[in-house]
């Protein structure tokens, strides 16, 4: 069975639609599990399962027959979400019998849900005359089949490629699930935008005139036709026979009648030239890789090679001004800085990217100027979405296509209120933040971008408590020179100064990775990242340091912060080449004070040792994103356990009141630089806890700080004392939710997430 399912996944990838699709799975189904009958039923908008292929049941029964959850035996396997498995269903008493299907005759039952994120999408059912229990084989088989036709259901219904059965209209309100790069909603129009030649990024768009789309498209070939022949005519006498023959393989791929007539037959159905090649293309890829030759397996290569030199001309033939609407919602498999400069300004309102995490360069871009963002909505179908409307909801990593019009009501309401919060809190940047009973707390911004200090000024921001230094490394095709880094590093001094700064060290591996220096690893957050690279790279570490003391010389508002220490004498190996730059520019004649340097308390063993970091380093500083994910294992860019990433979960709570303990005790302060302290919610707790320091995005800072001054210490502890004896994270959320509403601070709570109907 499993080389029948490699097949079958093969044909699936390969279909070109969901009907296609559905009758693949039905008819192969049926023959490799040797069964009378094999049917899909799904969901449609009424929450009711229609058949919707069937191949052994009445073919007139598609779309007639239709159940609610819980009734019939389909609806029963809904209800439950697992398997039913019958040797007699007529005597089940949940069986419901349609003389439409005539399925009288069969007796053997065997139903599998079909489940994406969660949600029951439809049903897949094999059924047998012959009375007898599915083996465990043949039902893990059917459960491997549903699982594998869950996600293309779910794309369907996202591209309106799932038609509702009773109207004509196509269903609405497709979610999909990403991390959440930076906070806010965004409604508006869909621009999908991907790099040149690339076969799985074409946006699908339609041709209003098909007949000339032909004529260009015919046009295009001949040209890399021609181009193919002249350069194997150019390569001739330089390469062997071999290498001559793929030229002229080209070339007969171009005049292959078929390909062409395929992708001419569906730009008559009304598809632009590049997309109809794309999908061609794609499919005799797959054709390709799934063949057991080994020498025609490798062909697929060539064809891609091909797919994409012709795409590349249709596309450079083809080049028209790009439309950007009014409320741009910029799509992409994975986005640029230079694709968001492509927009003009005032028409970007939200960013969704396929790839990249809330720590990729577009998101830190993102949070910096503003825009809602969500990252690595993996199951997005991108390339079907150009033109569509949709919802960017930033706050909970959620995006919409065609939303209703009670979502887009629910929704316009957040960002009306988004609006009147920003006007309301302008009139606090000046302003100390102070409890009500006295109690100051120093508010700093995380920063990475030049943009980032102009606005971290105007929102009263009193320091910098994580400068990302890997922004820099990041916008180049080389590591910047000693000199490059200084300027840039000078930039920030002086534009904060004479508030202090504190310089993060190349932090790079995990989510972050330099093209020019890149590090392949199967667990990359357990790997070679932070303070274990600029380690092992001692010479890469220097530079860096020397570049930060010579930026601070008479400023001296330079802190130096260490990430992802997990023992000790990686503190002290990095303070001895700190020691040892510093000495080496006293001789060289500067005149430079020695920095503060810190520990970055980002992983378990860190927290263990809190006190023992605290006692051999001038500060410490929590990174509450890493920390959260190492003390509760779920990687906070992965959206299949994003639920399952809680910042206010008991454990986190507890470990960073014993890291302020910790660091107290040796007399040293203790900030935290994560998103964590740019909630409001959390950001009372943090306060409660004794961090002397929040650090945050500067988006964040005046809520944060309105949050502060509402209420009083003494009130914010006792708060705190009865949330750190809660047993989890859902009782954490309602009684901090109770308690803001009892403040009257419900409007700086995050959006509730709409009720699914």
């Amino acid at each position: 069975m499993l080389t029948s399912l490699r097949s079958i996944v093969q044909e699936v990838n390969s279909a070109r639609d969901l009907p296609a699709v559905l009758s693949i799975i039905v008819q192969r189904v049926k023959k490799t599990m040797a069964t009378e009958v094999c049917s899909i039923y799904l969901r449609n908008r009424h929450d009711k399962y229609v058949l919707m292929a069937t191949e052994g049941l009445n073919p007139e029964a598609v779309g007639h027959v239709i159940l609610s959850r819980g009734h019939g035996l389909v609806g029963l396997v809904a209800s439950r979400e697992e398997p039913v498995n019958l040797d007699q269903a007529e005597t089940h008493p949940k069986y419901e019998y349609f003389p439409e299907t005539g399925e009288e005759r069969y007796s053997a039952f065997l139903g599998v849900p079909i489940i994406h994120h969660r949600k029951v999408m439809g049903v897949l059912v094999v059924q047998q005359i012959k009375g007898r229990t599915f083996d465990e084989g043949e039902e893990a088989f059917l459960v491997t089949m549903s699982a594998q036709l869950a996600g293309v259901i779910a794309h369907a219904e996202a591209t309106g490629a799932l038609v509702d059965i009773h109207s004509d209209r196509l269903p609405t309100e497709a979610k999909f699930s990403g991390i959440a790069g930076a906070p806010g909603v965004a409604i508006g129009r869909a621009v999908v935008t991907s790099p040149p030649a690339d076969l799985r990024a074409v946006p699908y768009r339609k041709c209003e005139d098909p007949a000339f789309e032909v004529t260009f498209f015919l046009e295009s070939l001949t040209r890399v036709r021609e181009n193919v022949r002249k350069l194997g005519d150019e390569l001739g006498n330089r390469v062997n026979k071999e290498e001559r023959q793929l030229f002229d393989a080209y070339v007969g791929m171009l005049d292959d009648a078929s390909m062409g007539g395929e992708v001419m037959e569906r730009i008559r159905e009304g598809v632009s030239a590049q997309y109809a090649w794309s999908e061609v293309i794609l499919e005799h890829i797959t054709n390709f890789q799934s063949m057991s030759d080994p020498y025609l397996r490798e062909r697929a290569s060539d064809v891609q090679d091909l797919g994409c030199r012709v795409l590349a001309e249709l596309q450079q033939s083809n080049q028209e001004e790009r439309v950007f609407p009014e409320n741009t919602i910029l799509i992409g498999e994975e986005l640029t800085a230079s694709m968001l400069a492509e927009v003009p300004e005032g028409r970007l309102a939200g960013i969704v990217s396929v790839r990249g995490s809330s720590n990729s360069h577009v998101a830190i871009l993102a949070r910096s100027i503003g825009i809602p963002t969500v990252m690595g909505a993996v199951d997005l179908p991108f390339t079907k979405l150009d033109g569509r409307e949709m919802i960017v909801d930033g706050y909970h990593g959620s995006v919409f296509s065609d939303p209703s019009r009670n979502l887009m009501h629910h929704y316009q309401d957040i960002v009306d209120e988004d609006l009147q919060v920003v006007r309301m809190l302008e009139s606090l940047k000046d302003e100390v933040c102070e409890t009500t009973d006295g109690h100051k707390l120093e508010l700093w911004v995380n920063t990475g971008l030049v943009a980032d200090a102009m606005l971290s000024l105007e929102r009263g921001a009193e320091g910098v408590g994580l400068y990302r230094t890997e922004i820099p490394f990041m916008l180049r095709d080389r590591f910047p020179s000693e000199e490059e880094q200084r300027q840039v590093y000078r930039e920030q001094l002086e534009a904060f100064f004479p508030h202090p700064v504190t310089m993060r060290t190349l932090d790079i591996g995990g989510d972050k990775a330099l093209p020019y220096f890149p590090i392949e690893e199967e667990n990359p957050f357990l790997g070679w990242r932070g303070i274990r690279v600029t380690l092992d790279h001692p010479e890469i570490f220097l530079v860096q340091v020397r570049a930060m003391l010579k930026a601070s010389e008479g400023l001296n508002n330079l802190r130096i912060l260490l990430p992802m220490i997990s023992a000790i004498p990686e503190l002290e190996i990095a303070q001895m080449l700190i020691v040892r730059a510093y000495e080496e520019l006293m001789e060289e004649g500067y005149l430079i004070d020695m920095p503060p340097i810190g520990v970055m308390i980002e992983v378990p063993s860190a927290v263990y040792q809190a006190k023992e970091l605290a006692a051999r380093s001038d500060f410490l500083s929590v990174g509450s994103n890493d920390l959260t994910q190492y003390i509760l294992a779920v990687d906070r860019n992965n959206t299949r356990v994003a639920d399952l990433y809680r910042s206010l979960h008991p454990a986190v709570l507890r470990a960073l009141k014993d890291v302020v303990d910790a660091s107290h005790s040796e007399g040293k302060p203790v900030s935290i630089c994560g998103e964590l302290a740019g909630d409001p919610t959390a950001a009372l707790l943090l306060m409660a806890m004794g961090f002397d320091v929040l650090s945050m995005s500067a988006t964040n800072l005046l809520k944060v700080k309105s949050v502060i001054r509402s209420i009083s210490l003494t009130d914010a502890r006792e708060l705190m004392t009865t949330v750190l004896a809660l047993p989890d994270t859902e009782s954490v959320y309602a009684t901090m939710e109770a308690a803001f509403k009892e403040a009257g601070l419900s409007r700086m709570l995050k959006p509730a997430i709409p009720v699914e109907r």
